[in-house]
Parts: C-alpha cells; structure tokens; sequence
C-alpha cells in the first residue's frame, strides 16, 4: 500500500470513529411511547366509612366546589368525544369543561354512584341553564372541574392496570353492567396526578360516563345501531342479572370490551351489593335529583338501581334466579 493509500485509509477510520461517536453522545428524542410514565401511589378505590352519610346531589365536590356562575368566560371549544364541550371560567376563576347534550345529566348521576361506593370521580355538576358567551344559552349542561394542582398525565387500560382481579376492580366492572355503561374504551379512563407532602398520588378514574342509563343490544351485530344513553324508560326495560353457574354469574352487558365480564364471581356480587345496599332510596334519588332529571324519571332510574342492587345482594341463590 502506498503511503498516500494510507493517509486515506486512517482519515476513513478517524471518520468513522468520530460520527460513532457523535452517534452515541447525542441522545435521540423520545417517542411517544418512550416518555417517561407517570410516577406516584396508585388508587383505585377507597372505603366509604361514611356512605350513610355521603351527599348525593352535590357528589365529590360538596357545597364548597359548586360554579359561580354570576360571570362565565369561554376559554375554548375542546376537542373530540361524542359531546361538543368548553372550556370556561367562572366567576370565582375556577376553569370547567361544559359538556353540552344528552350525555350530561346521565354522566351527573354516574359519577354520584361512583363516588358514593368509594371510587374516585371527577368533580361535577349538571347546570340546568347557562349561557356561554359566543356560543348560545343551552339547558342541562355538565360542569366538570379542573380543578389546580390536579395534572392529568394519561389514560389507564381496562385490560392492564396494577388493579387486575382485585375485588374492587371486580366490583367497578359490575357496576358498569348495572349502570349500562357500553362504552368501556380506555380513552374514556384518566389517570389524575395529586401531588402530596409524602409523595404523588395516581388516582384512577373513569373520566367519561356519559353512556350510561340507556340501552345497547347484546349481539355484537346489532349494538352500534340500538345503543342510546340517558333514556330512562329504555334503562329500566333493559335486563341486567342473565344467570349464576356455580361460582360464576353471567350478566346482560351489550357494549365494548364484553371479555371484561367473563370472570365476575358470586363474590364479587355479594362484595358490591354491600356497599349498595348501605344508601338508602333518598340518596338514590338524589344522584338523579342531581341530574334535573324529572320526578317520574328520578322514581324510574332509582327504583331500577334498587333492583338491580337487590338482585346482586341474593345472587348466590342461583336456583331461584334461574328459574326467571
């Protein structure tokens, strides 16, 4: 090799070396999937001590979180979801996201049930009218907060989280039978982030419950055409307890993600159904009350939730619920 054969070879190498170099010490931008996840102790649900007690018309943010509403600025129309949404602020500064139409008041009533068995919720509130400036003046209108200091940091999957299988997760399932929620997609579920003096907390949450209190059919051919939310009547014709074998009870849930229901237990029942069975029928009502929802409609929705709970509760008598 010549000499001038050389001097090119080792200025190849020293290329080389140096753009490997460059390659490894500078660090490539992390994909969606590989920024980093949310830290913090994760909850799922926590025990009601106080169910007896727990107010049902003004839910999880009591009389103190209520909307001012002597002044409502709009922010911003939010985007996606099955409901047209805005983000305003109120008269107190605090922002809310008002959702428009007729997920709202059946989404008010659904969060109060959830709260009162000890899930974590959002913090609602149905307006019976407001007007947004800009956008017009609508009746029934859910206000839910966003609240400061609470960071929003991702969804949670149905068929992965840290809960899988526990008696509380089992009970939520059951739940979203009894409420008809056919649309159990993790994009409806939201991770919420508090930070504390010992640490962040991960609550988890269903963030979206507005199709609930409807109807959808059980044959998955047909469920995208006879699925309706907030319909009383169609609620309270629709079954909910199809039968027990065994260990095992079989519920009627038409909606997304039926392999959720493959596995609920008498137990799991029986755990639930104690928890429901604690709020009286006034609590019941005022989930609904909540909602402005109308008096016959309130006596329909609570006395089919006091049905199905009771159905729950004698559960283990699979003889009896077999011969229906």
């Amino acid at each position: 090799m010549t000499w001038s054969k050389q001097i090119r070879t080792m200025v190849m190498l020293m290329l080389v070396v140096a753009m490997t170099a460059v390659d490894v010490g500078v660090a490539k931008p992390k994909s969606k999937k590989e920024k980093e996840k949310p830290t913090g102790t994760p909850v799922f649900w926590r025990r009601p001590v106080d169910i007896r007690n727990r107010d049902l018309f003004l839910g999880p943010g009591g009389s103190s979180m209520q909307p001012d509403l002597s002044r409502v600025e709009l922010l911003k129309e939010e985007k996606g979801g099955y409901s047209k949404k805005f983000r305003v602020r109120d008269g107190s500064g605090r922002e809310w996201v008002a959702k428009i139409g007729k997920e709202a008041q059946s989404e008010t009533s659904a969060v109060r049930l959830l709260w009162a068995l000890g899930y974590p919720t959002e913090i609602n509130y149905l307006v019976p009218r407001v007007t947004i400036p800009g956008k017009g003046t609508f009746t029934n209108v859910r206000f839910e907060a966003r609240p400061d200091g609470v960071k929003r940091v991702g969804e949670w999957k149905w068929n992965r989280n840290p809960f899988a299988q526990t008696r509380e997760y089992q009970g939520l399932k059951i739940m979203m039978a009894l409420i008809n929620n056919w649309d159990l997609k993790d994009s409806n579920n939201e991770m919420l982030q508090f930070r504390g003096r010992d640490g962040d907390v991960l609550v988890y949450i269903i963030s979206d419950l507005g199709a609930t209190f409807g109807h959808a059919s059980g044959t998955p051919f047909f469920w995208r055409v006879t699925r309706d939310r907030n319909n009383p009547k169609s609620y309270a014709k629709s079954d909910f307890l199809k039968k027990v074998k065994g260990n095992r009870i079989e519920l009627k849930y038409g909606g997304r993600n039926r392999g959720l229901f493959k596995n609920i237990t008498v137990d799991d029942a029986v755990w639930l159904a104690s928890w429901l069975s604690q709020l009286s029928d006034q609590q019941i009502k005022d989930a609904f009350r909540a909602a402005n929802y109308t008096p016959s409609e309130i006596n329909l929705l609570a006395g089919e939730i006091r049905q199905r709970t009771n159905a729950l509760a004698n559960v283990s008598r699979s003889e009896r619920l077999g011969r229906r």
